[in-house]
């Protein structure tokens, strides 16, 4: 009888052991199939296009390996060199008034103004948008033929003119144009989020000092954002190394070479002219400058939260 009894004693207890161990290991294996595929397509890939900057795999890969010798070729690539150059004046311009116009934005909505949300819905708006979708726009708005400049000789002002998206000398500055307009507000967005995170109290105090609005945004506000400036600093850099789809819907890396950025050269290389092991190492060399901007970044940041 005691045997009987004993049991339903037994089986309940593994199946409460079953049961632990289920919701013990049932997020992990959900989330297994995540880390594999995240594991393989990003960073497998990233470690082999290394292994094949080291070779002198043609359109195919091959596993002959030559050394640094693609390295070599880059850095005497005159495309290279342009890319490079193009890519700082991108970069640089981009960035700086990125947060110039997105630092303004956010003071202007941080006034607490009528109709905020629909103002703050239009500076957002183009960043819903797609590279793609926003590069064919300005190329519309900037051909000669079709855009401002024909719009300004229909009104009669027949001496305007505006070639910059055709002029290889201003051509990368219609990029840097376009890049702005989508981006900006989102640099908007964070801004503002941090103006609004900052305590009144410390405000009131400074008008009771005496202290105008422009210098408690410029010497009390805006040194406290930090966090956010880097964050921006972070994301827009990130965003003008990677910059491929815009280019290539407006310029395709023309007139020229006069608008190419490292990653129209890695793409050209890699799948167009069959120098896969040299656009292989223009992509090393890109995810270099990422790790170079973000590798300070995080150990601040995490240097900061051990003293916290």
């Amino acid at each position: 009888m005691e045997h009987t009894q004993r049991r339903p004693t037994g089986v309940a207890r593994a199946s409460s052991g079953l049961m632990d161990g289920l919701q013990r290991w049932l997020p992990k294996l959900v989330v297994a199939p995540t880390f594999l595929l995240v594991g393989i397509g990003i960073y497998g890939y990233m470690l082999w296009t290394g292994v094949l900057s080291f070779t002198n795999s043609s359109f195919l890969p091959s596993y002959n390996f030559v050394g640094l010798e693609q390295y070599a070729k880059l850095m005497e690539s005159e495309r290279w060199i342009v890319a490079s150059w193009n890519l700082a004046i991108f970069g640089g311009l981009f960035i700086g008034i990125c947060l110039l116009i997105g630092v303004v934005l956010a003071i202007f909505l941080d006034q607490r103004i009528r109709q905020e949300g629909a103002i703050r819905t239009i500076y957002l708006y183009p960043m819903a948008l797609s590279m793609i979708v926003t590069g064919t726009v300005w190329r519309w708005i900037l051909n000669p033929r079709l855009g401002l400049e024909k719009l300004m000789h229909d009104w009669g002002w027949t001496s305007f003119s505006f070639d910059w998206l055709v002029n290889s000398d201003f051509a990368i500055y219609t990029i840097v144009m376009a890049a702005v307009w989508q981006a900006s507000g989102f640099v908007m967005a964070l801004f503002l989020a941090g103006l609004r995170g900052v305590d009144s109290s410390i405000i009131r105090a400074a008008r009771v000092d005496g202290a105008s609005l422009p210098v408690i945004y410029w010497k009390i506000i805006l040194p406290s954002l930090r966090p956010v400036f880097f964050s921006s600093v972070m994301v827009l850099a990130h965003i003008a190394i990677k910059s491929f789809d815009l280019v290539m819907a407006m310029t395709a890396g023309g007139p020229g070479y006069s608008t190419d950025l490292p990653a129209v050269f890695m793409y050209a290389h890699t799948f167009t002219r069959g120098q896969m092991g040299l656009g292989s190492a223009s992509a090393m060399l890109m995810l270099g400058a990422i790790l170079a901007l973000l590798v300070p970044y995080l150990y601040s940041e995490l240097r900061e939260k051990r003293h916290d």
